[in-house]
């Protein structure tokens, strides 16, 4: 009696498995896969509406049948094959979008989670007309880049496929930023106002000139730098005659609403802001501006309140010579918004050092100790230096070399002093080779989509660097 009551198990397992599957003959090519497969790209996608088909006669697509193994691979593992290196990215997204399944190929295609350790050059983004990048806006949330080339503007998507480009009225644009889905502001240290731009129909549709009909001085003021909020574009703007200040400007407008730290510009105190950044963890606007002179680097660092145009905090350097480091002004400045740092380096030493945005004081700095043994004795200061922060750690350019501080975490016992800022907090490593570093001057460092993305002076394109998809493996032997 058990025996038959097991055959009848097996029967109907048999039998529903039979069921189960679902024939597909996809350009000629027929396959046989099951319903839960198919349904895995979906309830929306053109398979999951194939599963539900009554008929054992399979159903004919018109479509490239190599490529449809890719993806059903894809959809049985979460994973490409090796078969799909075969074919270019946008042929892969042309065939998962019509099926439905885009977004399981986009989680396929991201790369891993950035380690500045072992990225490495994976692939240059060569805008076709104008190749040396004059400025470029790297999206994390999209992962989208934004590129400035001469007057015009390109756009490449998460997977660095080339979506559009639009010629601007600009010859030259210096600094863009995208602030909407189809929207990028732009502007020119060689002609005056910031201006907008819809690059689905290429057109200009707003622009915003610094104007003070009491004040002749202030005249076709040029941009210098750009950030935006959620509901302003913040812009950075000099005169002829060097008077500058920061506009806030209304993303719905597209007006002038506010004017920021209006000053001469006649000293090393008063310089327009070269790099902005808004921290929406604090609500606060930040300013940067870099001096280099025959007596070196000078400059000075401005937090705003936006909303009221009131400094809360600021710190000049060389400053009072109060500073445990006098005459070691920063060369650069950028922020961790993630652990709410500050990292500045420095002009001479080329060390590096934090501060905690939520503890600033008169010389908020701990420098970072080196700890590598093998860059101790490396020479790091002199001119070319500057930094970026991305995913809790710190990149740095030297000249043309490339590299990253991590933050370390050595046991869980070190948790509690992790969250104390300490010399020992990071550890310093190259990320590039020699011939990585011959290729020219680091311009420019942005993160997104878990890359990191480097122009350099006079080279064409973007460099694009991501970490292996085995990152943090360990091999057990």
């Amino acid at each position: 009696m058990e025996d038959g009551t097991i055959s009848i198990a097996r029967r109907t397992t048999i039998q529903s498995q039979v069921s189960d599957r679902v024939k597909l003959n996809v350009g000629g090519k027929l396959f046989e896969t099951t319903v839960s497969t198919l349904r895995s790209g979906g309830p929306d996608s053109l398979l999951s509406a194939l599963s539900n088909r009554n008929s054992d006669e399979p159903v004919f697509i018109d479509r490239d049948p190599e490529i449809f193994s890719a993806l059903l691979a894809l959809l049985r593992s979460n994973r490409l094959p090796s078969t799909a290196k075969r074919f270019s990215n946008q042929e892969l997204i042309d065939e998962a979008v019509y099926y439905g399944i885009e977004s399981q190929l986009r989680s396929a295609l991201a790369p891993s989670q950035l380690s500045g350790i072992d990225a490495s050059l994976f692939s240059t983004i060569r805008p076709s007309s104008d190749g040396v990048v004059t400025d470029f806006n790297a999206v994390d949330s999209d992962a989208s880049v934004w590129v400035a080339h001469g007057g015009q503007v390109s756009v490449y998507d998460w997977s660095l496929t080339h979506t559009e480009t639009i010629r601007t009225h600009l010859d030259y644009i210096s600094s863009i930023r995208k602030v909407g889905p189809d929207l990028a502001v732009v502007g020119s240290e060689f002609e005056s106002g910031l201006h907008f731009y819809n690059l689905a129909n290429g057109r200009r549709v707003g622009s915003v000139e610094w104007t003070d009909p009491s004040d002749p001085r202030i005249y076709k003021a040029k941009v210098n730098a750009v950030v935006d909020s959620p509901d302003s574009v913040f812009a950075a703007l000099e005169c002829q005659h060097r008077e500058n200040c920061v506009l806030s400007i209304d993303k719905c407008t597209m007006k002038a609403v506010l004017e920021l730290g209006r000053q001469s510009g006649n000293s090393a105190k008063s310089t327009v802001v070269g790099k902005l950044t808004f921290l929406p963890e604090i609500n606060a606007l930040v300013g940067v501006s870099v001096t280099a002179g025959a007596f070196g680097y000078s400059g000075y660092v401005r937090l705003w309140d936006p909303r009221a145009g009131d400094v809360v905090w600021e710190t000049n350097e060389p400053g009072s010579g109060r500073s445990s480091r006098f005459g070691d002004s920063f060369a650069d400045i950028d922020f961790d918004r993630d652990q709410l740092t500050m990292f500045k380096i420095c002009s001479k030493s080329g060390d590096l050092a934090v501060a905690d945005l939520r503890k600033l004081s008169e010389d908020p700095w701990v420098y970072l100790e080196e700890k590598n043994p093998c860059m101790r004795h490396v020479a790091s200061g002199g001119s070319n230096i500057l930094l970026h922060c991305y995913r809790k750690q710190v990149f740095v350019g030297r000249g043309g070399e490339l590299e990253v501080w991590s933050r370390m975490v050595e046991k869980e016992s070190d948790v509690e002093r992790e969250m104390v800022l300490h010399g020992g907090l990071y550890r310093r490593n190259y990320m590039d080779k020699v011939e990585d570093a011959e290729r020219g001057i680091i311009k420019k460092i942005e993160g997104a989509g878990d890359r990191l993305f480097v122009t350099r002076e006079d080279v064409e394109g973007i460099e694009v660097w991501q970490s292996s998809q085995f990152s943090g493996a360990v091999l057990n032997l």
